[in-house]
């Protein structure tokens, strides 16, 4: 782990088009080594866009395997480089809709769904506001320490494990209406989960978007990362009106149904390597 670590470290000095190419490449071995990924890719993107032709699915994960590579190599810029290369690197569209919100007292809660260009534009938008994450233990203890240190790079992020629950959450939110990063959007089990579609499927959701809305009395500011080129760009969209509502299963819905639209203008940059389908409704098949 430690040799690629310093792998990484070296990545980082070379411009960001050269380890475009060498992601390529690298992306190009790994969709013909990765087969049991590849499947999970093609079985997502056969639920999702059933519209699709095989070669056209076959074509979009290629793209896609790229994509998630070159995130990986990207890791030592984010980890290591010089804040300043981050910040050149993502326009950050919108922001004034947060700074308002917290200029006025209000909490937040940024809907950050796994797109490519997540991790690099968190690492920008932490030089601008302080956040609030939740964090899952590795199990490589070296891989787990890295990671923990690289998001504490800025002094400036409260990281909330997991198993801690809600409540830590909500108090670290509350100081300074500091924003909390939320990832819900991947398949976390049957628990705290409820079966709402996610494109033309049902999909084990967890609800913790419309639970922590209500009880933290925050705004929802969803947040998408994207690749464009060698650069990135964080766009930050209107805090959602009449949200959280009465009904957790249809907020839990809304919140599948915009990913749906923000999916379908840059399909190869989701994360469809995850079996976001691998919990099924009682008496249904698996998919996997």
């Amino acid at each position: 782990m430690r040799f690629a670590f310093a792998l990484l470290w070296l990545l980082r000095l070379l411009p960001m088009s050269v380890i475009g190419l060498l992601a390529t490449l690298l992306g190009r071995l790994a969709y013909l080594l990765a087969g049991e990924r590849r499947r999970v890719g093609m079985i997502n993107l056969g639920l999702c866009f059933p519209e699709m032709s095989d070669t056209e699915k076959r074509r979009l994960l290629k793209a896609h395997f790229a994509y998630m590579i070159r995130m990986v190599l990207e890791y030592g810029v984010c980890w290591w480089s010089d804040a300043r290369r981050i910040d050149n690197l993502v326009t950050i569209k919108n922001l004034h809709i947060v700074e308002e919100l917290r200029a006025k007292g209000e909490d937040i809660i940024l809907f950050y769904p796994h797109f490519v260009g997540f991790e690099m534009c968190v690492f920008a938008l932490n030089q601008h506001l302080p956040l609030v994450s939740v964090y899952s233990q590795q199990k490589n203890d070296t891989l787990d320490e890295q990671i923990y240190k690289g998001r504490q790079r800025y002094n400036n992020a409260f990281i909330v494990p997991r198993k801690d629950g809600l409540r830590p959450i909500v108090k670290a939110m509350r100081k300074d209406h500091t924003p909390f990063l939320y990832l819900p959007d991947q398949d976390f089990g049957a628990r705290d989960s409820v079966f709402v579609k996610f494109f033309n499927t049902e999909a084990a959701t967890i609800t913790g978007l419309s639970r922590i809305s209500q009880l933290a009395k925050a705004r929802v500011v969803p947040t998408i990362a994207r690749r464009v080129g060698n650069r990135f760009e964080l766009e930050f969209y209107p805090a959602w009106e009449n949200f959280p509502s009465a009904d957790v299963v249809a907020d839990t819905r809304r919140m599948n149904a915009f990913l749906e639209d923000r999916i379908r203008e840059i399909p190869e940059q989701y994360f469809w390597l995850h079996k976001r389908f691998k919990t099924r409704p009682e008496g249904e098949p698996r998919v996997y």
